[in-house]
């Protein structure tokens, strides 16, 4: 075994984040539950393989919040009443009794919304139309609509439903842990992104202020899961509908970004970029997995990707990461883990295996 491989298999223990090694399960969209939100055994059966495999983290596709906007696809889990969360339980039982930590995703799609059997509109911090088209392998069609702007009573009532899909989380469907989205342009990263939210309210303005809902919605969750249970946020510059989005403020942006993030009391920030190698933005050096760990020291950064071979998640880790997360990689490979014990060449990805979901590097974004 290399000392890279060695420093990948090694166990993590920080933040009140325990796993038995260093890579994990990336969220993603695998819209296989019924119709209202219910999991369902193929989704078991999808999950409990990483478990067999050896990972040491797994983290779910995004699961809705509410009964109100915050549904994104169809056949998406949800965590918005007590039956959908009582679901979960047994499942998580099992999986964690193996030494695999499950970790829910908290979702909110916002404007990104194609497929809501609770409500017939979007909602956005602003009047903004998303950038491209809905998502045909989602079951979406044509344009995005035009969302309606979000009052503060709309808004209030979003941090609610995450703080209350947490609770479920954590205290009923036994999750080990509590993932807020707020990447690859859903209702979180409309608020953080500037051609979005036009808004000029607390929760709108500069990087400060658009960063605000998060940190309301961290603090919020943080609150009703209590100290015990770990809480992280997944960030992202590029989205589902725009692949190359930055931050117009570059590195000022990152600093706010993650120092507003660290400073609201999150255990673990995910960073998710295309390749996560690569420089943050044009003219620089540093990925954004280097300035997460720069601009937030005490917190567990996990790196995400295109990270699906030892080189670069072992690059990952030196860059500052703690945890690397792979998509493709535990698609082709759902017993990685073992396969990098025994020095065993991981099998090439096959998209073929994702039918009727299209791409990867889609599935990999919206999640």
């Amino acid at each position: 075994m290399t000392d890279s491989t060695a420093q990948i298999l090694s166990p993590y223990d920080g933040n009140g984040i325990t796993v038995r090694n260093r890579i994990a399960v990336a969220p993603m969209t695998r819209i296989t539950a019924t119709e209202y939100g219910h999991p369902t055994q193929k989704m078991f059966d999808y999950y409990s393989r990483f478990a067999k495999g050896g990972f040491g983290l797994v983290t779910t596709e995004g699961i809705y919040t509410d009964k109100a906007f915050s549904q994104g696809y169809r056949f998406q889990p949800g965590l918005a009443d007590d039956e959908q969360a009582q679901a979960w339980a047994a499942f998580n039982r099992g999986t964690q009794g193996q030494g695999t930590r499950v970790f829910a995703q908290l979702m909110h799609a916002g404007a990104l919304s194609q497929g809501n059997v609770y409500r017939s509109h979007t909602v956005a911090p602003s009047a903004v139309a998303p950038r491209g088209e809905q998502m045909a392998f989602y079951h979406g069609d044509g344009p995005y609509p035009v969302p309606k702007q979000m009052t503060e009573a709309e808004i209030e009532e979003a941090i609610r439903g995450f703080a209350q899909a947490a609770h479920r989380a954590a205290h009923i469907a036994g999750f080990g842990g509590v993932e807020i989205h707020g990447a690859n342009g859903y209702l979180l990263d409309q608020f953080l992104s500037a051609h979005t939210n036009l808004r000029t309210d607390r929760w709108g303005g500069s990087a400060r202020g658009r960063v605000q809902l998060l940190v309301d919605v961290v603090t919020s969750v943080r609150g009703s899961v209590g100290k015990t249970v770990p809480v992280g946020i997944r960030i992202s510059q590029g989205k589902v509908n725009d692949f190359t989005a930055k931050w117009p403020g570059g590195h000022a942006d990152a600093e706010t970004i993650f120092g507003a993030l660290a400073e609201a009391g999150v255990d673990f920030i995910h960073v998710t970029e295309r390749e996560a190698w690569q420089p943050a933005f044009e003219g620089a050096r540093d990925s954004l997995v280097t300035l997460a760990r720069r601009y937030a020291p005490n917190v567990t950064i996990v790196a995400n990707g295109s990270l699906h071979t030892a080189q670069r998640m072992a690059h990952a880790l030196e860059s500052g990461a703690d945890i690397v997360t792979v998509g493709r990689g535990a698609l082709a490979n759902p017993d990685l883990p073992a396969m990098l014990a025994s020095g065993r060449e991981p099998r090439e990805f096959d998209s073929a295996i994702l039918q009727p979901i299209a791409s990867i590097k889609d599935v990999e974004l919206a999640m």
